[in-house]
């Protein structure tokens, strides 16, 4: 028996009510994206703080003496573009139990679905160090449907090491136009490896990051792990839900293959000190994005992904960007 539409079982979990309110958002975020971005040529301005560098005219400037933007009639529809980290990592465990692929196959259904609702062409980039799969944008529920079925294919626990790096390179040479796009990733990414390309990618497309949280493989019980203060003032733990540890008696790092031994978990202080240096990674990873004017939101399963990139949403329209 075929399995449900990937579209029709994200309807079936999104509330009207909701869907409503992230398009709204959405709706305006197109706006920013296209602030000085549509396609017709309006007229020149004199350069003022918040304004685009990218759409600085060079020669008008030096006539003028002082920075000049080019204005653009703004488009009220975008290609959205999902880029899916597929590297081995997204095959481990995340917070919620659920495996991060799962997570972010879920987290790509719904921008996609949104993105549909807006009536936007949706196209998707997924790989990893060795691998890449591309689906150009379009439009429509067929192609929606293929391409979320490409990105549940793409995950693998035999797959390469992951490469944020090399996909942002990828987007640069084969989208010219100015898009937005959204990073689906997991906690530890994008790394400060990664920004050199990220800062080249944001200089021409709007970029908002996904990131899923792993499970805790040091916690004793399923709810004693607390992944949860990794992310922020709307995190599952205040909404009343549980975050997992790993349930199996012996964790594995899915990138290495190490074990980690029985006795270890349930420590305390081993489990403290592996939260603190979570906690600091993440604060690192989350400045790293702030610093390149990229918001970023993290989801511990599909319970808390629709409200966390709701949330995010909101803070895109609230900063005006």
């Amino acid at each position: 028996m075929p399995k449900a539409s990937r579209l029709t079982q994200i309807r079936a979990r999104l509330q009207l009510p909701v869907v409503r309110r992230a398009t709204g958002l959405l709706e305006g975020r197109h706006r920013s994206v296209y602030r000085g971005h549509g396609q017709d040529f309006d007229d020149l301005h004199q350069y003022s703080p918040g304004d685009d560098v990218g759409d600085i005219d060079w020669r008008a400037s030096a006539r003028a003496g002082s920075p000049v933007v080019k204005r653009y009639v703004a488009t009220s529809n975008i290609t959205l573009l999902l880029l899916v980290d597929t590297g081995r990592h997204m095959a481990a465990t995340a917070a919620s139990g659920e495996t991060k692929a799962e997570v972010a196959t879920f987290a790509a259904t719904v921008l996609a679905h949104l993105g549909q609702v807006r009536g936007d062409r949706v196209a998707l980039m997924a790989g990893d160090s060795g691998r890449i799969s591309r689906m150009p944008a379009r439009a429509g529920s067929g192609h929606l449907e293929v391409l979320l079925r490409k990105v549940e294919r793409s995950f693998d626990p035999d797959a390469p090491a992951g490469d944020l790096s090399r996909l942002f390179d990828q987007v640069l040479r084969t989208m010219p136009r100015r898009s937005l796009v959204a990073v689906v990733t997991d906690e530890a990414r994008p790394t400060e490896d990664d920004a050199r390309a990220l800062a080249r990618l944001r200089t021409r497309h709007e970029v908002m990051v996904i990131q899923v949280v792993d499970a805790d493989p040091f916690a004793a019980a399923l709810t004693d792990g607390a992944p949860g203060r990794l992310t922020g003032a709307s995190s599952a733990l205040e909404r009343g839900r549980g975050v997992n540890g790993v349930s199996s008696r012996n964790a594995r790092d899915i990138e290495t293959g190490r074990s980690l031994p029985a006795f270890l978990r349930g420590r305390r202080r081993l489990h403290a000190a592996v939260q603190v240096a979570r906690e600091e990674r993440h604060a690192q990873v989350t400045a790293r994005l702030r610093s390149l004017g990229i918001e970023s939101v993290v989801v511990e399963g599909t319970d808390d992904t629709v409200d966390e990139i709701v949330a995010m949403l909101g803070r895109l329209r609230r900063a005006g960007r």
